[in-house]
């Protein structure tokens, strides 16, 4: 960022990277425009520099293309169908890490059903609409049609403070592509079905499931992409300490 400082002038000019971090958002609808893989190799080069406590480089990708995508969108839609249809598969399937807290209090209560409420009552889904929700839950599973899934793994041995790390890995990625003119979307909907997912990616017993991630080309026509969740300002959450 180019910032005078200068009592004359506090100017501060949006550069390319606060485009790039502004502009980037979860996308739920892509176009089948492959990605290449020089391209993606490139995002993973460039995101490989996000700091990591004592440089211990915490994350490690599976990249899903092709047969290996469908795949396990198939498996995983198969899983995800077999739940609703009898929630008590539901016990099999759980996530190895809380991601979010078991008693939700406000603020959070309600900017996550704002979210909701928010992108479903743009798409026309109501509360009763237990079809509608089920086929929308399930976009999650299908990558949202991106041609690339990314699969993110820790070790089993590293602590809370890797996964700090590995948030800032997973936004490094999210940023860098969109220097590319590629959307992505974080999914930590994937936990549940680690069961499934990890021998399909060839990941080893050692390594625990982080997240999903839907990369490519966003399909900027798209309902779905004109949402855009809402943030407080950063007055709103910021102290100056004297």
């Amino acid at each position: 960022m180019t910032i005078n400082m200068s009592p004359a002038n506090t100017e501060i000019v949006v550069n390319p990277v606060d485009q790039a971090i502004t502009s980037r958002m979860s996308a739920r609808a892509f176009l089948p425009q492959a990605v290449d893989r020089s391209i993606l190799m490139h995002l993973l080069e460039v995101a490989s520099r996000a700091p990591s406590g004592t440089n211990t480089q915490p994350w490690k990708v599976y990249v899903l293309q092709g047969a290996s995508r469908d795949t396990l969108v198939d498996k995983v839609c198969h899983a995800h169908d077999a739940i609703r249809a009898n929630p008590e598969l539901g016990a099999e399937y759980k996530e190895e890490y809380a991601y979010y807290p078991e008693k939700w209090v406000s603020p959070y209560i309600e900017r996550r059903r704002e979210n909701g409420w928010g992108l479903y009552g743009l798409l026309g889904i109501g509360k009763g609409d237990k079809d509608k929700m089920h086929a929308q839950h399930q976009r999650n599973y299908r990558f949202f049609d991106a041609p690339v899934g990314l699969m993110f793994t820790i070790d089993r041995v590293l602590n809370r403070g890797s996964l700090v790390d590995y948030g800032m890995f997973l936004q490094s990625i999210m940023v860098a592509a969109r220097g590319h003119g590629l959307h992505t979307c974080p999914q930590a909907a994937w936990n549940g079905f680690s069961k499934i997912i990890l021998p399909h990616i060839g990941a080893g017993t050692d390594e625990m499931l982080v997240c999903g991630m839907a990369l490519g080309y966003a399909e900027e026509s798209a309902l779905v992409n004109t949402f855009h969740t809402p943030r407080v300002s950063a007055e709103e959450f910021t102290m100056w300490v004297k």
